[in-house]
């Protein structure tokens, strides 16, 4: 892992951690290591775009590239070289969308790598064909926060709207899963969770307006076919787009994103809210729109513990304080406590361990002092003596943990140590939620 020479801006931003935590140099030094690993080590420049590999994997996701890259969103607006790469991304992202939108991961070239024996429409350019809500609305979330980190509108274009297009009508399909999609996915000789049931059709579902999702953004299958956050984050992006397309002056398909944004929501608060016999009105995870619901919340973004995060609604929301309470709570199947740390893993990774990325979430959605430093600490005494962020540890055993080189966590950690200095990124839920508190 050749490393790139360190930009003025980056400088800039990591002096400011340096001197904030003055007092204590270890946060420091996990900040500098982690704010520099996407750049560093993931970014790979070629006439495409830039590709940006998840760290150990040489594949590109379009959850995990958007996630990396964020938290440079705040350098933008100062730094051509940083904005150039950022737009890089963006329009690689939209090449990937326009090759098929049900993909979640691609190669750099047409080079056949990846999960090429999966039955489903795979071609050279796929890595993995895990249709994932969230993979689409992470795209839309970056191009929308780069805009307005910027104010460079040439990424309000025609290709953008092509973009746009292809996944509002994606996710107008997969409204109705059971009778018009097109998408099937079987994989063999692997754990259940890597392949839909039903002959590749997957997770059962009525319709509610919700849009069907295959997998969770751990790439791990639904259970039920509505997933509650994937789709809350829909509603958000759908909102971002609608405001990007009326900045183009296409009113039309402003209108359409607006509409089935209406639809989506309405399906949430209807078909996916659960009267808990504990925590009161909480919102499942998952549901089918039939009446069964999977009560439990998973690390990976988008998640139950992010919706203030991913800007559905804030902290303050009633429903969203129960759903809290229950996440962080033994009634979570997923939430662990150690000797070392406690909060939220995955099924993805083994039992009692808990994740980085769900710390770094549950850090910015705190709303008291003391247990946004109770995160802090977790960070300092979990990271097993690597200065880096991982995957999923144990628990009591940090020093047990999955995915030694995974820029995703190490890119939340720094997203959650600039917001307690009170840098976010512009135009950011957060960002705007601290705008009107000081406003």
């Amino acid at each position: 892992m050749s490393e790139k020479v360190i930009p003025a801006s980056f400088q800039t931003i990591m002096n400011k951690v340096k001197s904030a935590y003055s007092h204590d140099p270890e946060v420091y030094e996990l900040f500098e290591n982690c704010f520099l690993n996407t750049y560093q080590t993931t970014l790979k420049k070629d006439e495409d775009g830039t590709f940006v590999i998840t760290g150990d994997i040489p594949a590109m996701w379009l959850r995990d590239s958007s996630a990396q890259v964020r938290p440079y969103l705040v350098l933008a607006k100062e730094d051509a070289e940083i904005a150039a790469m950022l737009k890089g991304v963006i329009e690689r992202q939209w090449k990937y969308i326009l090759l098929d939108p049900y993909a979640n991961a691609f190669n750099r070239a047409a080079d056949n790598q990846g999960h090429q024996a999966d039955r489903t429409e795979m071609t050279p350019w796929i890595w993995e064909r895990k249709y994932e809500v969230d993979s689409l609305c992470y795209p839309i979330q970056l191009t929308y926060l780069y805009w307005k980190a910027t104010g460079d509108g040439s990424v309000l274009n025609d290709q953008l709207k092509e973009v746009l297009t292809v996944i509002h009508d994606v996710w107008k399909v997969e409204q109705s899963h059971e009778a018009e999609s097109p998408y099937l996915f079987e994989r063999e000789n692997c754990r259940v969770s890597d392949t839909l049931l039903r002959e590749g059709k997957g997770g059962y579902s009525v319709k509610t307006g919700m849009t069907w999702s295959g997998f969770r953004p751990s790439d791990d299958a639904c259970l039920y076919g509505y997933l509650v956050p994937a789709n809350m984050f829909a509603v958000v992006v759908l909102g971002y787009a609608k405001e990007m397309l009326e900045e183009m002056k296409e009113d039309q398909l402003a209108r359409q994103m607006e509409q089935l944004s209406v639809e989506i929501k309405n399906g949430i608060e209807t078909f996916a809210k659960v009267d808990h016999p504990v925590f009161g009105e909480i919102y499942a995870y998952e549901t089918d729109g039939d009446g069964r619901y999977n009560l439990m919340d998973d690390a990976n973004v988008p998640s139950l513990l992010a919706i203030p995060y991913l800007g559905y609604t804030d902290a303050s929301d009633e429903t969203y304080g129960n759903t809290r309470k229950f996440i962080l709570s033994r009634q979570n199947p997923y939430f662990y406590e150690g000797k070392k740390a406690e909060g939220i893993g995955s099924p993805h990774t083994p039992d009692h361990y808990i994740w980085h990325i769900s710390l770094a979430i549950q850090g910015m959605t705190a709303t008291s002092k003391e247990e946004k430093g109770r995160i802090l600490e977790m960070f300092k005494n979990t990271h097993a003596s690597t200065l880096y962020m991982h995957e999923g540890f144990d628990a009591d055993r940090p020093e047990e943990f999955t995915r030694s080189w995974f820029a995703w966590a190490n890119s939340m950690f720094s997203e959650f140590i600039l917001s307690e200095i009170g840098i976010f990124v512009p135009e950011s839920p957060l960002a705007r939620i601290r705008k009107s508190k000081n406003s």
